[in-house]
């Protein structure tokens, strides 16, 4: 095991609270720092896990921070979390190199992060108004009337 200096030491930490897997980690350390690390050694710093029941009371509350601030007001289950599937998202558009996919990709983040698949629906009038509404009492007979005029211009 490579012996680590603080700040590689702060990125797996942040990564792990992040949501990251420890295999992630590892292969984000080899990229950011250029130092080889194992999927173990970057799970002794996940406090939430057996390998990480020793870690320093620094490291568990950067943890715990980095991890709130993640999920603030999210919920437990990661793919439930917008911030999660924008991260999902990006790593899936850095590791492409087609154009096609890559566009799809975006396509779907701007549909996530713009409301697309939410069930709450907003109804507005013109100009982001109430919506006007017009009461008016009509006797049969006009009712009866302009209906037939409405069927007879099909």
């Amino acid at each position: 095991m490579a012996a680590l200096k603080e700040p590689v030491k702060i990125f797996i930490v942040q990564a792990l609270a992040c949501r990251d897997t420890p295999q992630e980690v590892a292969i984000l350390v080899k990229q950011e720092f250029g130092i080889e690390v194992d999927r173990m050694q970057c799970a002794a710093y996940d406090p939430t896990k057996a390998a990480g029941k020793n870690l320093s009371a620094k490291f568990k509350k950067l943890f715990e921070d980095t991890r709130k601030k993640f999920d603030k007001g999210l919920v437990d289950i990661p793919i439930a979390n917008k911030h999660y599937r924008m991260k999902q998202y990006d790593k899936l558009l850095q590791k492409t190199k087609n154009t096609v996919m890559a566009l799809r990709i975006m396509e779907q983040a701007a549909k996530d992060s713009g409301g697309l698949y939410t069930n709450k629906t907003e109804l507005t009038g013109a100009g982001g108004g109430p919506i006007k509404t017009v009461q008016t009492q009509t006797t049969v007979e006009e009712y009866l009337n302009a209906r037939e005029k409405i069927l007879n211009e099909f």
